[in-house]
């Protein structure tokens, strides 16, 4: 079975967020003896692509609306990554030193044609076309109603919805940008009156899965207006929880770390794992070590960190380090914490990939107050690393962290996303500190869950193959 992924993210060669790290770990955990997967994904300038070098194997034009483009199909020389992946190059759309801005309609437009065009090429066709958020949203549509492709009416195809917050819209005066599609189905692409690529793929996709069970019902209530259409939708659709990579994200083996460590090292990995982080941002190593990493935006809860923190660090036996950048009031209003509470708190403005794996590896406890959360890697990692997650009770997270207070239990949980409850959990977190017996016991045991891709790998090709 080739299974061909169509995504605009793909780690580590372009990565925004968890879509990234989804399409760079799932393929490789399914290839095997019965399956082969392979990616697609536009050609960006950025840093991946200047420290690579790339031949050719594909060149033609493609139409949009009246304008044509020329367009190449590009794969690495050396074999890096453990699939597969093909690059869409349309030089004057799509090579930006960005993945995603304002109006991206034409960009990934061009790349979606462009794809599915290059496939026309093929001696053989894919068994599986399986398409992630809206970015690739109008392959299910295009593959089922435009003409050029009806040589992949019989294709199943499957829809990934990794964040339902974002769906692509465009105006209805943009149609003709699309291939040429008997127009009498042109109610497929609309919802709310604009042309919206999500809504099109989910109800064209043979299957829609989300990336955690919980999200898929919580979508049906809250899904920035599509709740009724995933409600009507309901039968062809599922949740799969996503994995992590275990080898990307192993402390036995992780280079960007002080110190490596397992299960019977994790007291003196983490020790100097933290010591490293506290003299680096000039915290106690004494004191437990909250953490977040991530964007600062609405979705995760970000902007009630500033009086949360301000609150939370009246205890003046606890510390606070926060990696991330987003919303500029938010990193505004946390910039005086640095210098009220020195010694306490600190913060790393931006996104630093080695820094993240120390915070993992050296943090005592990770933050993620998010108020929407398909299902959140970040809680995985800290799971692997024997860091304790602390998190609000929504999609991923309540499918993958089970608080203390109930049986075999091992993070800290709350119901809502607002200051109140994100201080409480801290206070929670620093009283589980105290008893370090409990603490180290809780550490020990979080570092033998397996949230790795192979049950989940299985659970998409049993998928695939159930509409195949």
């Amino acid at each position: 079975m080739n299974i061909i992924h169509i995504s605009a993210e793909c780690y580590p060669i372009a990565k925004v967020g968890g879509l990234a790290d989804v399409v760079g770990a799932l393929p490789k955990y399914q290839n095997n003896a019965e399956t082969s997967s392979q990616v697609i994904m536009p050609f960006y300038d950025v840093k991946f692509t200047k420290e690579n070098t790339f031949t050719p194997i594909f060149e033609s034009e493609l139409t949009l609306g009246e304008q044509t483009h020329k367009f190449n199909i590009l794969k690495l020389e050396k074999d890096i990554l453990d699939f597969d992946v093909f690059f869409v190059d349309v030089p004057d759309l799509v090579f930006k030193d960005y993945v995603y801005s304002f109006d991206d309609t034409d960009r990934f437009l061009a790349f979606q044609i462009a794809a599915l065009d290059w496939m026309l090429t093929w001696e053989k066709y894919p068994d599986i076309i399986h398409c992630h958020d809206h970015h690739t949203g109008l392959v299910p549509f295009m593959l089922q109603e435009s003409f050029k492709y009806e040589p992949f009416r019989k294709i199943p195809n499957i829809l990934t919805i990794h964040n339902a917050q974002y769906q692509g819209w465009f105006s209805h005066d943009n149609v003709n940008l699309i291939p040429a599609f008997n127009f009498d189905n042109v109610g497929l692409l609309d919802w709310g009156g604009q042309i919206n690529p999500l809504a099109a793929a989910i109800k064209c996709a043979w299957r829609v899965t989300t990336v955690s069970p919980s999200y898929m019902e919580e979508l049906k209530t809250n899904a920035n207006g599509l709740e009724s259409l995933l409600s009507g939708e309901s039968t062809k659709c599922i949740g799969i929880l996503n994995g992590i990579d275990w080898k990307v994200w192993d402390p036995e083996t992780d280079n960007y770390i002080v110190k490596n460590f397992n299960q019977k090292t994790i007291v003196s990995g983490k020790k100097a794992n933290k010591k490293a982080l506290c003299d680096a941002f000039n915290l106690d190593i004494s004191k437990p070590l909250f953490a977040f990493i991530g964007r600062l935006v609405g979705e995760k809860g970000s902007d009630l960190f500033p009086e949360a923190f301000r609150i939370a660090l009246q205890n003046p036996n606890i510390s606070i380090l926060l990696l991330g950048s987003g919303h500029t009031e938010t990193e505004e209003q946390l910039e005086p914490l640095t210098e009220d509470f020195k010694g306490q708190y600190n913060a790393f403005i931006g996104y630093d990939e080695k820094l993240s794996h120390n915070i993992y590896a050296g943090a005592d406890f990770l933050l993620m107050p998010s108020r929407v959360e398909p299902c959140g890697l970040n809680q995985m990692y800290a799971l692997r690393y024997g860091t304790i997650p602390i998190v609000r009770s929504i999609g991923g997270l309540k499918d993958t962290v089970r608080d203390i207070s109930e049986d075999d239990g091992f993070g800290i949980c709350h119901e809502h996303a607002n200051v109140n409850d994100i201080t409480n959990a801290i206070a929670r977190g620093a009283e589980l500190y105290e008893n370090q017996t409990k603490f180290k016991a809780i550490r020990k045991q979080i570092m033998k869950i397996d949230n790795s891709w192979g049950a989940s790998a299985k659970q998409y090709i049993n998928l695939y193959k159930s509409i195949n």
